[in-house]
Parts: C-alpha cells; sequence; structure tokens
C-alpha cells in the first residue's frame, strides 16, 4: 500500500482525505505514480464514473498504464512529466464546462501544481479533491534565491539553483505549489547537521 499517514503539523500543510466520486458531467482526474492506485479504488467504488472521466497521467516508472485503459475513460493521456502535459492541463480546464470534479492523486508536488493551475483557472477548492500516494518528498523553494526543486527527501538538503544548505519547514504556500527551505547555516556557515530522511 503506498498511503502514508502525515504527522500533524502547522495549519499550510495540506491535508489529503481519499477520493470520493461527486455527481458531475464531467470529471477530470490527474495522477502520478502509485496515484494511479487511488483512481483504480475510486472506479471500484463508482465504475459508472470513468465514461465521464478524462484522466492524465505521469507514470513515473509506477507502470498502471494498462490498469487506468482497462477503465475506458472517455479520455486517457499519459505523459512523461508534469511539463510536457501542462499544456493539456490547461486546455482542459479551459474548455471544460460548468460541474466539473477533478480529482488529484499521487505526490505531493503534482497535487500542488494541479490545485495551483485549477484555482487560477477559477475553479473552487471545494470542486477540487487530493489523495496522496506514493513519494513523500516534496516540492521545495528556496526562500532566498527562489528556485524550486523537485522530489526533496532529506532534510537538510542543498539547494539545486543556489548551493545554500536549507532547511525545510512544515510551510506551505499554495501560491507556488512548494514548501519552503531556509538557509540552515546563516549564523554559522558549514555548521550543518547531518541529512535524514523526511518522515523518518
Amino acid at each position: 500500500m503506498s498511503k502514508f499517514q502525515f504527522p500533524k503539523s502547522i495549519l499550510s500543510r495540506p491535508v489529503y482525505d481519499t477520493l470520493q466520486a461527486r455527481a458531475g458531467r464531467a470529471h477530470l482526474m490527474v495522477a502520478d505514480a502509485e496515484g494511479a492506485e487511488a483512481l483504480l479504488d475510486l472506479a471500484k467504488a463508482a465504475p459508472d464514473l470513468m465514461a465521464k472521466s478524462h484522466i492524465i497521467y505521469i507514470p513515473k516508472g509506477a507502470g498502471f498504464e494498462a490498469q487506468l485503459a482497462a477503465l475506458r475513460p472517455a479520455q486517457l493521456r499519459v505523459a512523461p512529466s508534469f511539463a510536457a502535459v501542462a499544456p493539456r492541463l490547461h486546455k482542459a480546464l479551459a474548455d471544460a464546462h460548468m460541474g466539473l470534479q477533478i480529482y488529484l492523486a499521487g505526490t505531493e508536488g503534482l497535487i500542488g501544481q494541479v490545485m495551483q493551475a485549477a484555482i487560477s483557472a477559477g475553479y473552487l477548492a471545494s470542486a477540487i479533491q487530493g489523495e496522496h500516494r506514493g513519494s513523500v518528498a516534496r516540492r521545495v523553494q528556496c526562500v532566498h534565491c527562489k528556485g524550486i526543486t523537485e522530489d526533496v527527501a532529506t532534510d537538510p538538503f542543498v539547494c539545486a539553483h543556489c548551493g545554500l544548505n536549507l532547511f525545510v519547514r512544515d510551510h506551505y504556500s499554495r501560491r507556488i505549489a512548494a514548501f519552503q527551505g531556509v538557509c540552515i547555516d546563516a549564523e554559522e556557515p558549514g555548521q550543518v547537521p547531518p541529512a535524514k530522511e523526511l518522515y523518518a
């Protein structure tokens, strides 16, 4: 099972639930990696939903493409990365009619980026559901250089853009869909504790 129970944290930190079928004329489902398992579970609970669903899936080597295709969704698009599928996602959001329900599943980075795109396109947060599955790695913005590093799995870590040693805060920015990283050795350069896995 690829579910993870996140410990309680500050209020800005996202909270995830289990995807639930909702009434709607159309359904947009976006998942990456093990997030496909959440869509498969949703399909078991509400098989009729799939005929009205547009699924966008980023496998990241997880290999659920055949199982998703077997659901016979109205549309299925498999892409190698979020960047590759972003234009299709923006078009799907722009072209959708009132009543679209949005389901997100997988890593926090994917959920945050799609939620950001949907809210920017005018969708209410109440029309968007998210279920975390798979990796607990974070998408982190360096507060110093503003660069974003994907799939951060340790704390502290070295910023991929400016090279600072960053402490990963639980503070989450919905505006940029990323957690915040702050220089850990600003006052005493070189005094960096050993890196440990997030949630270890």
